[in-house]
């Protein structure tokens, strides 16, 4: 089964396909956490992929189907794969369909978790991200706080607040995400594979309702 995940930064991808994996058995891949390793590599490729980040630019379409085409080749993918942040372009989205029908699969749903702009720059300069590559946890200092400041629950580890967590990068990625989101969504709901999870900042969803509800969906379908 593949998966993708849509939906603007700070909307919480990262999370749902965390548990959704989790509940489902398949791998989660992050084109996020895919760019920032190798950012942290300190090469040429990981420069060019800084500048575009702390820039609010996506990573060119051609760089970013290469790097998670090699991903999807690798062992644990052979059940399917979560995929979060990718595609971000219908270019994207038709290459990736390619990929998977060279391996007889296919796209099985893509799950567009809505958010308001105002609420996703409230949501992303609140954030704190657990730097530990094995935990990865997300926190948010109003309504997800550590129980230790500034430390976290999961692992110990000092939670850091990612340089492009701030509000004119976000609103510069939240600016560049509605000029490209349209036709991708489009793209999806035409072939009657799109489920859209209305969200908000006040609203008791947590993230396990979510996972169960596109669970559902997916059981229906």
């Amino acid at each position: 089964m593949y998966i993708v995940m849509l939906g603007a930064p700070g909307t919480g991808k990262g999370t749902v396909g965390d548990l959704l994996s989790k509940e489902l058995g398949i791998v989660h891949i992050s084109s996020g956490e895919i760019f920032r390793n190798y950012i942290k590599k300190h090469n040429k490729l990981g420069q060019e992929i800084e500048n575009y980040i702390t820039e609010g630019k996506l990573v060119p379409d051609e760089l970013a189907i290469q790097l998670i085409e090699k991903r999807l080749n690798e062992p644990d993918t052979k059940n399917g794969a979560i995929l979060d942040g990718f595609p971000r372009t219908e270019n994207q989205a038709v290459v990736l369909d390619g990929i998977l029908k060279a391996k007889q699969e296919k796209i099985n749903i893509a799950v567009d978790l809505n958010l308001p702009d105002e609420e996703i720059i409230d949501r992303i300069v609140k954030r704190r991200t657990c730097p530990n590559t094995e935990c990865r946890e997300i926190y948010n200092i109003d309504f997800k706080p550590p129980k230790v400041d500034g430390i976290c629950d999961k692992c110990g580890t000092k939670l850091i607040k990612r340089i492009d967590d701030n509000e004119k990068t976000v609103k510069q990625r939240l600016e560049t995400y509605h000029e490209i989101s349209e036709g991708l969504i489009k793209y999806y709901k035409n072939q009657d594979i799109l489920y859209t999870v209305k969200l908000n900042n006040k609203s008791d969803l947590t993230t396990k309702d979510i996972v169960e509800e596109i669970k559902a969906y997916l059981e229906n379908k």
